[in-house]
């Protein structure tokens, strides 16, 4: 039967089965008119599958989409429009986000949106809670197969960091999710969602000079997206005082002391 030869032909051109079927109903007024119609529904079907395989390798607990989003209650930072920040084109220039806020006000809900819309993109993308990375990694070092972990974390091109310092973490974990975020440093795009501010984060990673070192990278290049319920000091602070408010003393900064 002809259907068996063009699923023969499909298959030896690594198409997928339904073209073949959609051969049968698919119509047009030329030749070329239906073979355009019908590869353009292939390379949607492609599209399709793609996309839903990021999905699924992402993750996520559950799919949000901006219009589940309350933007009217997240201050965006100065140069970052609304239409900039759904455009992603903070992944392209790698540029990290942090989201901070109270607990439920939206940071996991629109740091999920983010990686949908990148995933529909074909932007691979790996969601954690913190804690379980941590763990996960730690673990990964006492059997051996950190390397194996690193590699899967390494095929994502934007890693989304859930619930940072909502509970202490393995102090072993801690310094390997340090140097990894190190590692990636201006090669991937951080998405980070947190209720404690920067100057809290070394009750979380325990030494200070981490804590700065893991601040000044993530913030480097970062827009930092306010949420209700922040203090009126985080929100009158610049990114540059909110590093220094943690940073180690400068040398000068010491001698001047003890003058």
């Amino acid at each position: 039967m002809l259907e068996e030869e063009i699923t023969s032909c499909c298959k030896k051109l690594k198409l997928s089965r339904n073209l073949a079927d959609m051969s049968q109903t698919m119509d047009g007024q030329t030749h070329q008119e239906y073979l355009y119609k019908l590869l353009a529904a292939e390379l949607k079907s492609r599209e399709q599958g793609r996309t839903a395989k990021l999905l699924s390798s992402a993750g996520f607990y559950s799919i949000k989409t901006f219009d589940e989003v309350r933007f009217d209650e997240i201050t965006l930072p100065s140069g970052l429009t609304l239409e900039r920040l759904k455009s992603l084109d903070f992944i392209g220039k790698k540029k990290n986000i942090i989201m901070y806020g109270r607990t439920g006000t939206g940071k996991t809900m629109l740091s999920i949106a983010l990686g949908v819309a990148a995933c529909q993109k074909s932007i691979p993308v790996r969601f954690y809670r913190t804690a379980a990375l941590v763990n996960q990694l730690s673990e990964a070092k006492k059997t051996g197969t950190l390397g194996v972990s690193l590699k899967k974390l390494n095929k994502a091109s934007v890693i989304i960091l859930d619930e940072w310092g909502y509970v202490p973490y393995d102090r072993t974990g801690s310094q390997l999710l340090f140097d990894y975020l190190s590692e990636i440093h201006e090669q991937k795009s951080v998405i980070l969602n947190t209720n404690l501010e920067f100057s809290r984060w070394v009750n979380v990673l325990y030494d200070e000079q981490m804590t700065a070192a893991l601040v000044g990278r993530l913030m480097h290049h970062c827009h930092l997206l306010l949420f209700p319920g922040e203090n009126n000091r985080l929100r009158e602070s610049s990114i540059n005082d909110l590093y220094h408010s943690i940073a180690p003393p400068k040398k000068e900064d010491n001698e001047h002391d003890h003058q």
